[in-house]
C-alpha cells in the first residue's frame, strides 16, 4: 500500500508539472515536449534494502567493538562497514566510518575516494578536491578518482578542469557510454555546439546494443523523449534491472530537460531517480545534489 501511494503521488507530481508548461510547450515537436511522454511513463518499484547488508553491518560492528585486532585490520573493517552503510543510504554513518578508517590507516585510497564523493554531495567542494587529490597522489592510475573529481569540479562550476578529468577517465574505456555522457555534460557547459559535435563523433565507438546508447541518441536529437521512454523496458529481465535502468534514465532525462529550460520537469525526473533507492549509482547520488542546486538557484532569484 505504501509503495502504491508513493507511485501515485509521484505520477501526480510529474503530471502537474508537465501540465503547467503551458501553450509554449504544446508548440514543441511531438515527442520532445515533456508532457508528451506521460502516457507511457514507466514507474519503478523502489529497491528494498538487502537484508544481507543489514546482517553484515551488525556482524562488522560486533567485530569492531569486541575483537582484539590491529589498527590496520580495524581500519579495513571501518572501511568495509562504511561501504555497506553507503549502499543502504546511511551517508552520515558511512562518512564517520571512512574518516575513522583514515585515522587508523592514512593510506587507505578508496576511503579518500568515498569521502570525496560525500563531500561533493554536501557541496563542500574544497574538501572533496582535497580527498580526490590524496587518492590520486597515492594511486595515480585510480581511474574512478578521476571520474569523481571530475564530477566535483563539474558541480563546483569548474567545467574546464572537470573536462580534463573526464577525458582521462574516458580514455580508459572509450566504448563506455557513461564516461562519454559525463564528458559531454561538462563540455556542454563550455561550448554546447562543440560538445554535441564531439558527442556524435565519440558515440561511434559505443555499441548500439548497449541500452545507454539511447541516452546519447536522445541528447543528439536522434530520438524523442517519448521514443526514449518507450525503449526503457526493452530486454529487461527483472524488477531490479528495471529499477536500476530507470534510476539512470530519469537522471539523464532530468539533465536533458534542464537544457530545454523545463526546470519543473527536470526536478521531477530527478525526484523519480531518487525514488528508485538505487543508492550506489552515480545517478542516484547526484540527483539529490541537482535538486539542492536548483532550489538554491530559485531562492537566489527570488531574493529582493
Amino acid at each position: 500500500m505504501h509503495s502504491l501511494l508513493k507511485i501515485t503521488l509521484l505520477t501526480l507530481l510529474l503530471t502537474s508539472t508537465l501540465l503547467t508548461q503551458g501553450c509554449a510547450s504544446r508548440q514543441s515537436q511531438e515527442g520532445n515536449a515533456p508532457f508528451a511522454i506521460m502516457n507511457n511513463l514507466v514507474i519503478a518499484e523502489p529497491l528494498a534494502i538487502n537484508f544481507k547488508s543489514e546482517i553484515a553491518i551488525a556482524r562488522l560492528s560486533e567485530v569492531i567493538n569486541r575483537a582484539q585486532i590491529t589498527d590496520e585490520q580495524r581500519a579495513q573493517l571501518f572501511y568495509d562497514r562504511g561501504v555497506l552503510y553507503d549502499s543502504v543510504g546511511l551517508r552520515s554513518l558511512a562518512r564517520f566510518d571512512f574518516s575513522h578508517a583514515l585515522q587508523l590507516k592514512p593510506n587507505l585510497i578508496d576511503a579518500y575516494n568515498f569521502l570525496g564523493i560525500h563531500y561533493t554531495q554536501l557541496q563542500e567542494f574544497s574538501q572533496a578536491y582535497e580527498k580526490f587529490d590524496s587518492a590520486l597522489e597515492l594511486a595515480p592510475e585510480h581511474e574512478y578518482a578521476y571520474l569523481n573529481r571530475g564530477i566535483a569540479l563539474y558541480y563546483g562550476s569548474r567545467p574546464e578542469l572537470a573536462s580534463l578529468d573526464f577525458k582521462a577517465f574516458h580514455q580508459q574505456q572509450q566504448d563506455d557510454p557513461y564516461r562519454l555522457l559525463w564528458l559531454y555534460l561538462t563540455e556542454y557547459e563550455i561550448d554546447p555546439l562543440a560538445a554535441k559535435y564531439s558527442l556524435k563523433q565519440r558515440a561511434e565507438q559505443v555499441d548500439d546494443a548497449t541500452w545507454a546508447k539511447q541516452v546519447i541518441q536522445l541528447y543528439l536529437g536522434e530520438i524523442s523523449q517519448g521514443e526514449f521512454v518507450n525503449g526503457l523496458t526493452k530486454n529487461v529481465r527483472s524488477n531490479k534491472e528495471l529499477t536500476e535502468r530507470l534510476c539512470e534514465a530519469y537522471f539523464y532525462l532530468g539533465k536533458y530537460n534542464q537544457t530545454l529550460g523545463y526546470r519543473g520537469s527536470a526536478a521531477n525526473f530527478f525526484k523519480l531517480a531518487l525514488s528508485t533507492n538505487v543508492y550506489e549509482f552515480v545517478e542516484h547520488r547526484y540527483a539529490k545534489l541537482e535538486l539542492d542546486l536548483m532550489r538554491t538557484t530559485t531562492a537566489t532569484k527570488t531574493q529582493p
